[in-house]
């Protein structure tokens, strides 16, 4: 009886080194949520006591969940429902299918949200944000979102530009786009953030978020901060789970995931510090809510010296950020394709790429044709399926992950993958206590004020 030769361990892919695993993992995590809704966030909510209480927050839930994810995925070496199967299965294995799940229907919108950046970005090209088209500039977002040809054409753009990146592996794909993306964003974040500060609004934007006033950190503002702990390090969606299962054994877990939210806290305290300053410097009010990058940003580049120049590099910023987390949602599923279907990579990327580009053409639609089509409410399509999966799939995804890794994982697991790569007991412990009893009552909290019970 002869038997089918077995295809090595590594046929998956691996990282090629810990730096490109930390630029995969920081570009997962860095996203549209450090670029766009940080900063309207924070102010909407005061400033620095909030910013303080999410630095808190990445450290009491962010750290903790990205270590386990990270631990559940390398030891398994599978996608996420191949690493719930194999680790426990029985009903743990829903949640694998969760974070699939995640990951194809927040991709079908985000590229739509994406192709807002780019269209942005190709009008900065074009000019249009100087003083000689200062009329035109706040009527530009109404205009794009009620043409659907126009919301058709960016939404593809993204998916086809997220295909490509994908179908190149793990290794010519996922991790050369993020090393050369990656640079890039901090290299133009830093310079927009120079500029800020040395501009008129520079002094009162610093002070803006690194002086706390405590007196406005209310209960709603401590739990939106902790929310956005949670969201802004892509977790609960297995991103970190399937990026875990492509890093070899030497490197340590511990040290990348802090390295990566060290950098995804930095990239949205950089875009505080890029955006603030212009707001202030034009009088005008930092709580401008999440219209602040489409609508209230444009209309302040069309009236600024070198508006044109600064609102190209924005935007460009805005579409890499986009582009590394979009990457890295669509590797979930294409992840899962390829070990539970034993799909090859093309035909994965593929059949995903034009499965969920289908699934995300009503929320392109959701603001012209699709307009009158509510499901939540007065919500249209693709405020709906955000609502859907950032308050329950995302949040019941990262608590079910925390209590798997605090209370049904082997703790001879944990201890085995923590100590790889020059990990100590001591990191080992202090993690096990997080992920057991402080992480788990947290994210309870974000689940409870999200589903409006708490």
């Amino acid at each position: 009886m002869s038997h089918q030769p077995q295809p090595p361990q590594h046929f998956r892919g691996r990282w090629s080194s810990r730096l490109g695993f930390i630029m995969a993992a920081a570009g997962s995590a860095v996203g549209l949520g450090n670029i766009w809704k940080f900063p309207y966030i924070t102010g909407m909510h005061g400033g620095g006591a909030f910013v303080l209480f999410y630095l808190f927050c990445i450290v009491t839930i962010g750290v903790p969940l990205m270590v386990a994810e990270m631990v559940i995925g390398r030891h398994t070496r599978k996608d996420p429902v191949g690493a719930f199967k194999r680790l426990r299965g029985g009903g743990w294995t829903l949640v694998g299918w969760m974070g699939v799940v995640a990951g194809f229907v927040i991709l079908s919108y985000y590229c739509v949200v994406a192709g807002w950046a780019v269209d942005y970005l190709w009008l900065a090209l074009k000019g249009t944000f100087s003083l000689q088209y200062a009329a035109q500039v706040p009527q530009l977002f109404g205009d794009l979102l009620a043409s659907d040809c126009s919301q058709l054409f960016w939404q593809a753009i993204v998916m086809v530009a997220t295909v490509l990146i994908v179908i190149g592996g793990v290794k010519s794909g996922l991790e050369r786009a993020n090393k050369i993306m990656m640079p890039i964003l901090f290299l133009i974040l830093v310079a927009l953030a120079g500029y800020g500060f040395f501009s008129s609004g520079g002094v009162k934007a610093f002070q803006f978020l690194f002086a706390p006033d405590w007196s406005k950190l209310d209960p709603p503002a401590m739990l939106e901060a902790l929310g956005h702990a949670f969201f802004s390090l892509s977790l609960g969606m297995g991103a970190m789970l399937t990026y875990g299962s492509y890093a070899d054994e030497e490197i340590s877990i511990p040290r990348v995931a802090i390295t990566v939210s060290i950098m995804d806290t930095l990239v949205a305290l950089l875009a505080g510090l890029a955006i603030f300053p212009i707001v202030f410097s034009y009088g005008m009010a930092p709580a401008a809510g999440p219209g602040l990058v489409f609508k209230t940003l444009p209309i302040l580049f069309s009236r600024m010296p070198g508006g044109t120049l600064i609102a190209i590099l924005f935007f460009l910023l805005l579409v890499f950020a986009a582009l590394t987390s979009a990457i890295s949602l669509l590797e979930v599923v294409v992840a899962y394709y390829c070990d539970e279907l034993k799909w090859d990579r093309t035909k994965a990327t593929l059949i995903a790429g034009v499965l969920i580009f289908v699934l995300g053409v009503p929320a392109a639609l959701s603001n012209n044709l699709l307009k009158d089509w509510h499901l939540l409410g007065a919500r249209n399509f693709l405020d709906s399926v955000d609502f859907l999966s950032t308050n329950y799939l995302l949040p019941l995804g990262g608590l079910l992950i925390t209590l798997f890794a605090g209370w049904v994982l082997t703790p001879k697991v944990g201890r085995e993958e923590l100590l790889k790569g020059g990990g100590s007991q001591g990191v080992y412990r202090v993690w096990f206590f997080l992920i057991r009893y402080i992480s788990p009552v947290l994210v309870a909290l974000v689940l409870l004020n999200k589903i409006g019970l708490f």
